[in-house]
Formats: structure tokens, sequence, C-alpha cells
């Protein structure tokens, strides 16, 4: 299933992995492995770092390793919204309308 990953780091913990290095290898490892159709960032409104990334969550087994480098090396909060193309609407509407 197609998901919204919203990744949340905290500003200390943010700031001492972008001290320390290691932020662009945390965030670079979950790109790499996970290979999320978008990936984008910014600040949210509380001014934390904020990734943003569409994923496809093919087994649910695949979410601690996928998020738990995030929990434990950065201290994100993890926020995981189910969504869908464009294309998916169209078909799950079609399949509504004939009931």
């Amino acid at each position: 299933m197609r998901m919204l990953c919203t990744v949340t780091i905290p500003v200390h913990s943010g700031n001492k992995a972008l001290a320390d290095g290691s932020i662009g290898h945390i965030i670079g490892n979950f790109l790499e492995t996970w290979k999320p159709e978008g990936a984008y960032f910014g600040v949210n409104a509380d001014g934390n770092r904020t990734g943003y990334f569409i994923v496809d969550v093919k087994d649910p087994a695949t979410m601690p390793p996928m998020f738990e480098p995030l929990f434990t090396k950065l201290d994100a909060k993890i926020q995981i919204t189910p969504v869908m193309s464009a294309a998916d609407l169209q078909t799950g509407i079609a399949a509504f309308q004939k009931g």
C-alpha cells in the first residue's frame, strides 16, 4: 500500500545529528534502501525538520526496519497516512459506482 510518511525530527536531535555528520547518512540510507516515489523536505509548523516520503509498503513487516533507524538515531516522530494515485482513485470510484 502506498503511504505518505511524515518524519519529524526534533530540533535538538537534528542539531546533534547535523553537528556529528550523521543526518545525511541516516536520511541517505533511508532513501537508498526504501526508494520512495517522492521525497520532500521542509520545516513543519512547530519549527522541526520534516521529511515527507511516498513509499509503497507491500508488507507491514517491512515497517520496523524502515522506521527504527529514524526513531533510534534521530528521535523522529513518524506519521503514516495511506494515500493513492489519481489512477487508483479513479479505479476506486468506478468500483464504488458499480456497487
